[in-house]
């Protein structure tokens, strides 16, 4: 009795399957997102670029020259105020930080503008403890 059992439960199997079915499941929107799978972080074997990028903006490149037209002249007299030509890329606290490595002095504002012929001029205004005029003579502007 006990192999006839076996034998019926081997048939069954066969004809039936032995998995059996989960629950369906039920979709309550009409829908359909794509599951949210594994992302595992980037963990590079080796760089992409051989060598890193060298900064083409260093202060030496941002401040190409010091103006020395009569108006740029008046502004260092009357509002201790330096005026430079400078690289188009480059923004005001670019210069700002460029003016005060070149030069040791401490700027209190950096104006800019575009002027016609493409290139940027910055009005670089100084601290109030630092005389523009004396900074010229060193520059040597005047």
């Amino acid at each position: 009795a006990d192999s006839g059992a076996k034998a019926k439960k081997a048939a069954l199997a066969v004809s039936k399957g032995t998995q059996s079915k989960g629950a369906v499941k039920v979709r309550t929107k009409v829908h359909f997102y794509r599951p949210k799978t594994l992302q595992k972080p980037r963990d590079p074997k080796y760089p992409r670029r051989s060598a890193p990028r060298a900064t083409r903006l260093d202060h030496f490149s941002i401040l190409k020259f010091p103006l020395t037209t009569e108006s740029a002249m008046k502004k260092i007299e009357d509002n201790n105020t330096l005026v430079f030509i400078v690289e188009t890329k480059a923004n005001k606290s670019q210069i700002k930080h460029a003016v005060a490595k070149l030069y040791d002095i401490k700027a209190d504002k950096v104006n800019t503008l575009i002027r016609p012929d493409g290139s940027k001029k910055a009005y670089v205004r100084l601290a109030s403890d630092y005389d523009a005029l004396d900074v010229a003579n060193k520059i040597g502007i005047i």
